[in-house]
């Protein structure tokens, strides 16, 4: 695909990765994969194991950037668990929660969300302090808008590559192809 092609079909709200802001890893002149997730979807959490696939296919070949997108609707414990990882973000531990919130999907009530925090060596209290407080939740908000300014996001995952929105399957096998474009 060319890069007018690319351009083209481009998300028109889509709000750029800004890596002050964003969970980012992988090499900075990869190939970026953005997922906007839910870490109570079970479709998220197999998409995320995907694209970690992917990743140890590509190595630095690679970047993936995850915002949130609890569907609150659905999910009731979406938010929470979204809140839980924006707050070890601020303990520097965001992709460490991540990786949990999905391990254990099916264990996202409070005390289990408390439990990851203790697991992961957090402080608890500010731990606590931060899930509910308005810098946790404005991050949170801000994915969340920026899914929905995208006139694209409206379930989970929604997957973009290099902003352009991906909608083919999530396998590490479809996504290696469309990366190769």
């Amino acid at each position: 695909m060319t890069q007018s092609a690319r351009i083209g079909r481009r998300a028109i709200g889509l709000a750029p990765i800004d890596d002050a802001i964003d969970h980012v890893r992988g090499g900075v002149s990869g190939r970026l994969i953005l997922e906007y997730g839910d870490y109570e979807c079970p479709y998220s959490r197999h998409a995320e194991r995907e694209i970690q696939r992917v990743e140890r296919r590509l190595g630095d070949g690679v970047r993936f950037a995850f915002r949130h997108f609890p569907l609150t609707e659905i999910h009731l414990h979406a938010l929470a668990a979204a809140a839980a990882a924006e707050a070890a973000a601020l303990q520097d531990r965001f992709w460490e929660m991540h990786e949990l919130l999905f391990h254990r999907q099916h264990a996202l009530a409070d005390h289990d969300l408390r439990r990851y925090a203790v697991e992961l060596g957090l402080d608890l209290e500010r731990f606590d302090a931060d899930r509910g407080g308005e810098a946790v939740l404005g991050r949170v908000r801000r994915d969340v808008r920026s899914g929905e300014g995208s006139g694209e996001v409206r379930g989970t995952p929604t997957l973009f590559i290099d902003g352009v929105m991906h909608r083919g399957g999530y396998d590490a096998l479809t996504l290696l192809e469309a990366l190769a474009r």
